[in-house]
C-alpha cells in the first residue's frame, strides 16, 4: 500500500566496510551514512482505513495497540519492543502478556494511554469511536484499521502497519512468507479426491454458534480443503443441536478453549452419539487465537486446520 525505506545499523556497517575495502575515504563513508540516516528520518504520510492521512516526522518509538491481531503484526515485523500498551486479550507472543494493559478491546483507559506517551496508536473500527476522542485531543496520532474480513485484508493490514513503523520491506517479506506457507498447504490438499464434511463450532452449548460463508474462519477452512457443512449460511450463525445431527459431519472442530473439556462435552451431548464424527472419535479442539485472529498466523491457521482433518497428508 504505502512504502518507505529504512536501513538497519547492520546495513550501514556493511556499506561502510564495503566502501573501505574499495579505498573510499572515511569521510565519504560518513557522508553516505549521514545520507542514509536522512532517508530514515524523512517525513512520510500514511493513510488509514478511514481515509485519514497521518504524517510522521520519524518512525514511532512507542506504540499502543488496541487489537490483539495488530499486536501480533507488530511483533512479527520485529517491532514488539516498541509496543507499550495492549488489550486484556493480548496473549501472543509470550512477551505481549507482560505489556501494560490499557483496554478490554471495547473500553479504553485514556488516562493510562496518555501517560505512556505513545508516538502512535494502532486502533480499529469496532465499538464506540467517541472513546478515542480524549486521545485525539491529547494530540496522539491514531491510525485506524478496519477488522480484516479475509486474507487480502490481513495482507493490507500488514503493509499499512509496516509503513507506519517505517519497515516496509519487512512487511513485504512477512506477506510473502505467509503466502508461501498457505501455498504449501494448498498443494497438499489439492490432491484430495473428496473434502471432509466438517462442523466448526465457535461457541458451545447451550447457545451453539458456528461459522458460515463470508467469514474469516470460512476462508481458513476453504483454503485448508475442508468442506464446512454450514457454508450455505452466512456470517456467524446460531444453530440447534438437532440441525447439526441432521447434517452428520465426519469431523468436528471446536475453538472453545475456555471450556474445561470442550471435546468431552461435545461427545456427551444427548443425541450426538450417532454423528459420524463422534462415533469415529474425530472431534478436535483447536487454538482459538490461531483460528480467529486476522493476523500474521493465518498461514499457521490454515496448516493447523488441514493437519487436523487430513493428518496423513502431512506425514
Amino acid at each position: 500500500m504505502k512504502f518507505t525505506k529504512r536501513f538497519s545499523w547492520i546495513s550501514v556497517l556493511m556499506l561502510a566496510l564495503f566502501l573501505t575495502g574499495c579505498g573510499v575515504t572515511d569521510q565519504s563513508a560518513k557522508d553516505d551514512k549521514n545520507s542514509d540516516k536522512a532517508k530514515e528520518t524523512k517525513t512520510y504520510t500514511v493513510t488509514d482505513d478511514t481515509g485519514k492521512k497521518i504524517t510522521f516526522d520519524k518512525a514511532p518509538e512507542k506504540v499502543v495497540s488496541l487489537q490483539p491481531s495488530n499486536t501480533e503484526i507488530l511483533f512479527a515485523l520485529g517491532q514488539g519492543k516498541k509496543v507499550v500498551g495492549v488489550t486484556d486479550f493480548d496473549n501472543y507472543p509470550e512477551e505481549a502478556k507482560k505489556i501494560e494493559h490499557v483496554s478490554d478491546s471495547v473500553n479504553i483507559n485514556a488516562e493510562k494511554i496518555i501517560a505512556l506517551k505513545p508516538d502512535a496508536i494502532i486502533a480499529y473500527t469496532v465499538g464506540d469511536e467517541a472513546t478515542l476522542k480524549p486521545l485525539e485531543d491529547a494530540g496522539i496520532p491514531i491510525f485506524i484499521i478496519k477488522s480484516a474480513a479475509n486474507f487480502e485484508d490481513v495482507y493490507g493490514d500488514i503493509e499499512q502497519i509496516a509503513k507506519v513503523m517505517g519497515v516496509t520491506k519487512k512487511g513485504d517479506a512477512l506477506v510473502k512468507d505467509i503466502k508461501s506457507q498457505i501455498a504449501s498447504v494448498e498443494e497438499k490438499v489439492g490432491t484430495l479426491d473428496e473434502q471432509e464434511q466438517t462442523y466448526f463450532e465457535i461457541s458451545p452449548a447451550p447457545e451453539i454458534y458456528t461459522t458460515g460463508d463470508e467469514t474469516f474462519q470460512q476462508e481458513i477452512l476453504k483454503t485448508a480443503g475442508i468442506k464446512n457443512v454450514f457454508d450455505d449460511q452466512k456470517g456467524w450463525v446460531k444453530i440447534s443441536g438437532e440441525e447439526i445431527v441432521k447434517r452428520n459431519p465426519e469431523t468436528i472442530l471446536t475453538t472453545a478453549t475456555y471450556v474445561k473439556d470442550a471435546v468431552g462435552e461435545i461427545k456427551s451431548r444427548k443425541g450426538w452419539e450417532d454423528i459420524d464424527a463422534v462415533k469415529n472419535d474425530d472431534v478436535h479442539l483447536l487454538d482459538e487465537s490461531v483460528m480467529s485472529r486476522p493476523g500474521p498466523r493465518i498461514g499457521e491457521a490454515v496448516e493447523l486446520a488441514a493437519k487436523t482433518v487430513y493428518p496423513d497428508l502431512f506425514k
